[in-house]
């Protein structure tokens, strides 16, 4: 897919934060260790991934109602089972697949799951397969795992069994995959070097719904007493999205543009908004909206800045992008560092193509942004959805038509993004490439 954008138009209006891709998908799979309906509502039922995956739960045996116009899901999963299905069907280009192992191991004693991605090479830090912390899960809840050429297969006939999941580093996914995969266990799970993010809180509160006895220690030590069979049904609305509120934040201000942005999580992204107050941005807010105008520039223009992405609740990488942005229209040099994810550079290539001048440097680690810059209207990729999205801004905020390739990525992260921006009056059209 590609997006062709005519940019330089000053957005108006107001935007409403969708729910949470990095919880949706995750309370998708919790839904599915019920026969009981779940209903999930303010979920984002446009996102490329939710469909994905919505599609291989289908597959697999569940019932799922999507109400596209009140944004709702209506998930009864007790005919999800596991099956053998055909090379193409298990390839779907998500990275959350391990959390559908789960559903099928309380029904079938057994389940097939898809590479992350679809790929069966992986690609985790360390030169790592990308999922070795997910198969260290299922054996500690004494699955067997096998890796078959085009999904794995976990076997637990008797179900999981509780036991001590020690993460070597802290980790979102597997921490996700140790909750779902103990809520259903027989026994008592401990997770020791968990990593809660709010959207964890997010998953943890939908399970405590379904049943499941989970107690949380400090930061990073979760206790999770198994049901030893199927949870029960609940209904729950999903976190709104914190990426998505500082992506309207950030368009709002690089663009000159007056916007009103509703149902923004602040306590889930107070220290990232606290950056950009102190870049000189006096951002008007009440308890649930932010309204961004130019008069919110204290001196006129945004203040250089230094910060380090990493943990929450600090700046998470999937922030990054956009403060490598915000740094464009800084008067001065801004440097940007990611100690978590160091290799999450190669947007700024695409990113520059859509600059006016030599304002980005990048190195392993580091991202370095000499502002003020000039956006131009131009060609540009996509390499990753938060770099799609970025490169999707700066062609709005350039005079003159551009093109972004591969504009899916960012549609796999904001849900109705093309009727959103033209709500606030700004031009993009997208287009599947066989258009």
């Amino acid at each position: 897919m590609y997006a062709i954008i005519e940019g330089g138009i000053t957005p108006k209006g107001r935007v409403r934060v969708s729910g949470a891709k990095n919880s949706a998908t995750r309370l998708l799979s919790a839904a599915l260790l019920s026969d009981d309906a779940v209903e999930l509502s303010n979920f984002p039922t446009r996102l490329v991934d939710v469909g994905h995956k919505i599609g291989f739960c289908q597959r697999m045996g569940a019932q799922i109602e999507i109400d596209h116009q009140n944004e709702h899901l209506t998930v009864q999963a007790s005919g999800f089972e596991s099956r053998l299905l055909s090379r193409d069907e298990f390839d779907i280009p998500i990275r959350t697949t391990y959390l559908l192992a789960a559903g099928q191991v309380i029904r079938s004693g057994m389940a097939r799951v898809p590479y992350p991605g679809g790929c069966p090479i992986g690609g985790g830090s360390g030169g790592g397969r990308g999922y070795d912390l997910h198969v260290m899960v299922w054996q500690a809840l004494g699955g067997q795992v096998t890796e078959r050429a085009d999904h794995i297969e976990i076997l637990a006939p008797d179900g999981f069994k509780g036991g001590d999941i020690n993460f070597p580093i802290s980790t979102v996914g597997g921490t996700e995959n140790a909750l779902l995969c103990a809520s259903i266990a027989g026994g008592r799970t401990q997770i020791f070097n968990a990593y809660i993010t709010p959207e964890i809180e997010d998953l943890i509160a939908l399970l405590r719904r379904m049943g499941a006895e989970i107690s949380i220690f400090g930061t990073s030590h979760i206790v999770v007493d198994g049901r030893a069979g199927k949870l029960s049904g609940a209904r729950m609305p999903v976190m709104t999205d914190r990426i998505e509120a500082l992506t309207w934040v950030v368009y709002a201000i690089l663009a000159k543009g007056e916007i009103t942005i509703d149902q923004v999580p602040f306590s889930s992204m107070q220290v990232p908004l606290i950056h950009i107050e102190q870049a000189g941005v006096d951002l008007l807010k009440n308890s649930q909206s932010i309204h961004v105008t130019p008069d919110c520039l204290t001196s006129g223009i945004v203040q250089p800045f230094e910060l380090a992405c990493g943990a929450h609740p600090g700046v998470i990488s999937d922030m990054q992008a956009f403060y490598v942005m915000l740094g464009l229209a800084a008067s001065g040099t801004s440097r940007i560092f990611d100690y978590r994810y160091p290799e999450r550079i190669a947007f700024v290539r695409e990113l520059a193509k859509l600059v006016d001048g030599d304002h980005l440097a990048a190195e392993r680690g580091k991202i370095t942004v000499n502002g003020p810059a000039r956006f131009k209207a131009g060609v540009a990729d996509s390499t990753d959805l938060r770099g799609s999205m970025a490169a999707v801004i700066a062609a709005l905020c350039a005079r003159g038509e551009s093109r972004i390739l591969n504009v899916q990525m960012a549609l796999r992260g904001y849900n109705g993004l093309d009727s959103k921006l033209h709500q606030l009056g700004s031009h993009i059209k997208i287009f599947d490439e066989a258009d």
